[in-house]
């Protein structure tokens, strides 16, 4: 067990672009890596379009299409995994729930989560139970609609997998998948638009992450001024400071702060003028008049 988690404790350290990289894909070539882990890692597709016509079956046994659960102009969170994982895949759905929880946005109306198993024996059974089990641990009311758990065949699954770069690995002699860990974030025309790697997010990068693949649908003017502020690096699949944008908008916030400090004060200044300003012996005149 120790060997397996050093394993996969050295793929998640290339994933987050700490190893070399060539041709976009986020792992060590296939011969720098540990043995099991030959075809395991994240070949980004950015902005490639994911099929919708691959077929699968729901949590309840219904037929459905990939393309189902988009055109309603809400972003899609892709969680690839396989519900029968002893490890990684568990602990993902946990601290993917973990973030969502954080999230002012609801699931189903602002944003929905697909979970497609890539293991083609799992069942429709398995998928319900898993789903059951994130509902509840999500615990928001009426929100059962937005997260959707697939199982298919192996076909269409391979279509799936290679359309999004997810790559894996069956070992015959444990009977369980080697495999990376990460999520992806689909615009509402399905177009690929980040990949999150580890088994937990921030919820600042996952926030984010969907209002830029919404296309500014969801979400506020502070999200806008933190996507000013905020650059998706594919390396890390993490958001990371601009430090020029930073300094504008603080520069322009304080020539702000400085110009209507000075327009007060300049009031101010001329209120009190008015005030102190001698009488002239016409307006004195006036004034005895009037009295």
């Amino acid at each position: 067990m120790a060997t397996i988690v050093l394993m996969f404790s050295a793929l998640s350290l290339f994933a987050q672009g700490r190893g070399p990289m060539s041709g976009g894909i986020i792992s060590p070539p296939a011969s720098m890596r540990p043995p099991g882990l030959q075809f395991v890692g994240i070949e980004q597709h950015l902005n490639a379009e994911v099929p919708g016509e691959l077929q699968f079956k729901d949590e309840l046994g219904n037929p459905v299409k990939f393309g189902d659960y988009f055109g309603h102009g809400r972003p899609v969170i892709l969680n690839l995994g396989y519900y029968q994982c002893p490890m990684l895949c568990g602990e993902l759905l946990h601290g993917l729930v973990g973030s969502m929880k954080a999230l002012t946005f609801d699931l189903g109306k602002d944003y929905d989560v697909v979970t497609v198993s890539f293991d083609p024996r799992e069942t429709v059974d398995m998928a319900a139970e898993k789903k059951r089990d994130m509902m509840k641990r999500y615990g928001r009311p009426n929100t059962a609609n937005g997260w959707h758990f697939l199982t298919g065949q192996a076909d269409q699954i391979a279509a799936l997998t290679k359309a999004v770069g997810f790559q894996y690995q069956f070992d015959p002699v444990t009977q369980q998948y080697a495999h990376a860990t990460a999520i992806m974030v689909l615009t509402p025309d399905r177009h690929i638009a980040e990949y999150l790697y580890g088994v937990e997010f921030a919820p600042k990068d996952l926030r984010l992450g969907l209002v830029q693949a919404s296309q500014g649908k969801i979400g506020n003017v502070a999200d806008q001024v933190l996507l000013y502020c905020y650059h998706y690096d594919p390396r890390t699949g993490k958001y990371g400071a601009i430090i020029s944008n930073v300094l504008k908008l603080a520069g322009g916030a304080t020539l702000l702060i400085l110009g209507g400090f000075i327009f007060v004060m300049l009031r101010a200044d001329s209120r009190k003028r008015l005030q102190q300003a001698p009488v002239s012996s016409a307006d004195f005149r006036q004034q005895r008049r009037t009295t």
